[in-house]
């Protein structure tokens, strides 16, 4: 005989938001499974029943077992067990069967496995009536996120010029670590919703700082929170819209006519600010403003030659953020593998090893001087490529720093930073007197250091 398992949804609130069909299925079914007897209509539902008609909540797994994913696991084998011996199980859930259930997909896996139909009886999920309770409406480009997904990250992944609904803030724990991962994208006095039992009578809202989130004991299985979005222009994507709309035909000339090789230079020149900026802070005094928007014009930077490598065909946003993203986390095998590090020293050997065996996989053989940028400014290229020549047993450093004695004696008995920057400025004022630029020269220097060794 046919067997079928049909997946009822109850809505999120009272009997009037059920479908007619849900209606007649949970009220006639001869075996009815509850996920949750913790439901606003569940209760009418039952007084409907028929006295002979076999109903069965799954709350009794939920005490028995401490992970989700064991509950959910639990349920599933009640369910088959219970359409393997019966023509036809309703099983109901809240909401929406196909909207953050997880018993749903497991049990349609099952259910095939072993030749049971499953049916789908759709109810109202949480999100409609939540984003109403809010007043906002989820086409003009509304978020839904479980707060598990979030609370498990460490930075919010999601748009934040959008609306932002969190689903199933079932605990003040749960709304801590929300709390924390929502920080590192939103201000601590953005203003958050919280919203309980949308669409039913005992809905509420409580609204504050999102500092705040978790002060208060406001959460059940019907809690939701809303986070309006950050003032226009705040997000990446925001930032990647403009560029692409400067660079378009009704655009900016100037930018239209900017090409990679072009914005050399402009780069330069505000990583150059950038670091003026952060350097504006050795006396103690907070730069914060000017570091945020060279920062800024340094992410431009990128995001406009990201865009004209996209209208040429070579790469997108995408290409960029996911190799970097791919290429951090396996050259951190320390934190997402199992590999065992004995402080920062290790960390960067590692590092190296891994850069050497990726060029390998490329066909690319490595120089002990490779990975040296040309671009660099002379004093940093110098130090780069000091170091890797020491490394690679080809530059005794101490050696070199002793080998002028008088250079060295300048420095006093007690070198520091003062004293190291006062001689470099001394050098490129000698530099000067005899028509050399100083930047030039150690450059030119560097190069012939290299070519020595090749």
């Amino acid at each position: 005989m046919d067997h079928r398992i049909r997946i009822v949804g109850l809505g999120p609130g009272p009997v009037e938001q059920l479908t007619l069909a849900a209606w007649e299925y949970l009220t006639r079914a001869e075996i009815l499974v509850l996920r949750t007897e913790r439901h606003p209509c569940v209760a009418e539902i039952l007084a409907r029943r028929p006295p002979t008609a076999h109903t069965q909540s799954c709350d009794d797994l939920y005490a028995q077992h401490a992970a989700f994913a064991d509950v959910y696991a639990a349920i599933v084998t009640r369910v088959m067990a219970l359409a393997q011996s019966h023509t036809e199980v309703v099983y109901a859930v809240p909401g929406h069967p196909c909207v953050g259930e997880m018993t749903t997909p497991a049990l349609q896996q099952c259910a095939a496995a072993a030749g049971i139909a499953v049916e789908i009886v759709a109810g109202l999920s949480f999100i409609e009536p939540s984003f109403a309770a809010v007043g906002v409406d989820p086409m003009d480009g509304g978020q839904v996120i479980d707060a598990m997904m979030v609370a498990q990250q460490h930075h919010p992944m999601v748009d934040v010029n959008l609306p932002l609904l969190l689903a199933q803030v079932y605990a003040r724990w749960l709304a801590s670590d929300v709390k924390l991962t929502l920080l590192n994208a939103y201000p601590d006095d953005h203003a958050v919703t919280i919203v309980q039992a949308a669409g039913a009578s005992q809905q509420q809202l409580t609204t504050l700082p999102l500092a705040e989130l978790d002060h208060g004991e406001h959460f059940d299985h019907l809690t939701s929170v809303y986070v309006p979005p950050l003032p226009p222009h705040s997000s990446f994507t925001a930032l990647q819209e403009l560029v692409a709309h400067l660079r378009a035909p009704e655009g900016c000339p100037w930018d239209r006519e900017q090409t990679l090789l072009s914005l050399r230079k402009d780069l330069l020149d505000e990583c150059a600010e950038l670091l003026e900026a952060i350097d504006a802070e050795t006396d103690g005094s907070d730069h914060r403003a000017a570091i945020c928007e060279e920062a800024g014009d340094v992410l431009l930077s990128v995001v406009m030659m990201t865009q004209i490598a996209t209208e040429e065909g070579r790469f997108q946003m995408g290409d960029v953020v996911r190799g970097v993203v791919t290429k951090l986390i396996r050259r951190h095998p320390h934190v997402f593998g199992d590999a065992a590090v004995d402080g920062v020293e290790h960390v960067l050997a590692n590092w190296e090893m891994i850069k050497t065996q990726e060029k390998a996989e490329q066909g690319v053989t490595r120089g002990p001087l490779d990975g040296v940028a040309p671009a660099l400014p002379a004093l940093e290229k110098a130090r780069k490529l000091q170091s890797k020549a020491a490394k690679a047993g080809l530059l005794d450093r101490a050696a070199l720093a002793q080998a002028d004695p008088a250079l060295a004696a300048l420095l006093g008995a007690t070198p520091d930073e003062a004293r190291f920057g006062a001689l470099l400025w001394q050098i490129v004022a000698l530099a000067h007197a005899h028509d050399v630029d100083a930047e030039d020269a150690l450059r030119t220097y560097t190069v012939q250091f290299r070519q020595g060794l090749a």
